[in-house]
């Protein structure tokens, strides 16, 4: 199934640069990449998005299997329905949900690099798997915008045998 080559592309590419960043830079040190609006930084994360619930590795192994069952099992069942932007979707938040839990499944940690920064405020550091997560959030937002405007332009939302 394409979906699950897609998320398959997202953990290699996100695993791919996490390995890099990792073994060729030394931990926070910093590369330029659009003056010092876009860094890549060598940068560590025990915790969840922006740093929360760090320490709590195993809580956020067992949540992400069962997460990563169910993006499966409603993969499966989006793709039988025949829908197009949902799968695509959840195969992001897949490939980026495997991609992180591997790392804290080894090491513990997740390798963070992507720094950017807007005046003062840095942006909390993050990664490939991170940015498909969100986008894949984004898109089932999205999708689900889109299916209820369908639903209302239907009139699906009225009950069906009364008159």
């Amino acid at each position: 199934m394409i979906y699950f080559g897609i998320a398959l592309i997202i953990f290699l590419i996100d695993q791919g640069v996490k390995y890099l960043v990792a073994t060729r830079m030394e931990l926070y040190e910093q590369i330029p990449v659009i003056g010092n609006f876009f860094l890549i930084t060598s940068h560590r994360n025990r915790g969840a998005a922006f740093g929360i619930l760090e320490g709590q590795r195993w809580l956020f192994i067992v949540i992400t299997i069962v997460v990563v069952i169910g993006i499966v099992w409603y993969l499966r069942k989006t793709v039988r329905a025949g829908q197009k932007l949902l799968p695509v979707a959840l195969s992001l938040v897949l490939g980026g949900a495997v991609g992180n839990f591997l790392d804290r499944a080894i090491s513990g940690e997740v390798v963070d690099f992507a720094q950017f920064n807007f005046g003062s405020y840095t942006f909390p550091i993050f990664n490939v798997a991170d940015s498909a997560i969100v986008i894949g959030v984004a898109l089932i937002i999205l999708d689900t915008m889109l299916e209820s405007r369908r639903e209302k332009g239907n009139g699906s939302g009225s009950v069906e045998g009364k008159s």
